[in-house]
């Protein structure tokens, strides 16, 4: 696929769109659009997806009727001042409302990106939430859900992003570049099972990895087609299709299904605007050398208790 090219102008146009096009961590697609619905994915992507999370702000999590709640959402087509998204761009009528993703790696533990979590603050104002998705084809999104299917978070337990001061940070060139928070929630996940991270052989470059999260804000996403591109400290890159709200997100090797990193960052655009005037997903060439970061799972092993 080619590379979408723009003018200055429409650079100008963009730079008064929503800092959804331009958040920490900016993703985009590397040549074909992998992404797909929960209800698309194969039955062992279903399985993971089960215990991916999303994250809101607590005032976006709204009591609904008697042991319900209500997701508070918006349109991605009110995103871009105005201007709409060309009309074949995928899940456009979706709603979207997460601001990050994660997952659940213990019984009572959430791995997510060190910017999604900063302060013991941004823990007492953020919600998790488990089954934000597309279920079935032809259905809405969940917006509505049982209550025991959110989370408040008890407190930060490490968390590291490269360049910034934490809780976790020593002199060790193996967390270079690494953006990692580790939380526990305010009570054991129910009914969702802790995904195994990988404690044994080393990822290569070529090896096949897919994610699964919430891109843009959007129900839960998994995303394949990828492969590991190459390696530097504290984490690898792959040409995934991740985009902001990804940012945390749980990356998978494709031939175990064990978790070898989380989304950590990029420096591209989600978003272009076309020669028509509307607003399209920034894609490039599969063989272009991609900006996407994933911190190594390894730099929180020590923290993660092995599954029984």
């Amino acid at each position: 696929m080619k590379t979408l090219k723009i003018t200055l102008s429409a650079v100008l146009a963009l730079a008064a769109l929503s800092p959804l096009s331009f958040a920490e961590g900016g993703k985009a697609v590397y040549g074909s659009d992998d992404r797909l619905d929960f209800f698309e994915a194969p039955p062992e992507m279903r399985a993971l997806a089960d215990s991916v999370v999303s994250f809101w702000d607590a005032a976006s999590v709204e009591p609904a009727d008697p042991g319900e709640v209500k997701l508070k959402t918006g349109k991605l087509t009110d995103k871009f001042g105005g201007r709409n998204l060309c009309p074949d761009e995928k899940f456009q009528e979706q709603p979207i409302g997460a601001s990050c993703s994660g997952a659940l790696v213990g019984e009572d533990l959430v791995i997510t990106a060190g910017h999604c979590m900063k302060t013991e603050d941004d823990c007492k104002k953020t919600r998790i939430v488990f089954g934000y998705a597309v279920k079935e084809e032809g259905g809405g999104a969940v917006t509505t859900l049982p209550a025991g299917e959110v989370y408040g978070c008890a407190g930060i337990i490490t968390r590291f992003m490269d360049g910034e001061s934490g809780s976790y940070a020593p002199a060790d060139s193996r967390l270079s570049g690494a953006d990692f928070a580790l939380i526990r929630l305010d009570r054991r996940a129910a009914g969702h099972k802790p995904l195994a991270i990988n404690r044994g052989a080393d990822l290569r470059k070529g090896d096949g990895v897919f994610v699964i999260g919430h891109p843009s804000g959007l129900p839960l996403k998994a995303a394949g087609g990828a492969a590991v591109r190459g390696f530097a400290g504290g984490y690898f890159t792959a040409d995934l299709d991740i985009f902001h709200g990804n940012s945390g997100s749980p990356v998978f090797n494709s031939g175990t299904g064990l978790i070898e990193g989380l989304v950590a960052r990029n420096d591209v655009l989600d978003f272009n605007l076309s020669p028509a005037g509307c607003v399209i997903t920034a894609t490039h060439a599969q063989t272009e050398e991609p900006n996407n970061d994933i911190s190594r799972i390894a730099v929180l092993s020590d923290f993660i208790p092995e599954l029984k």
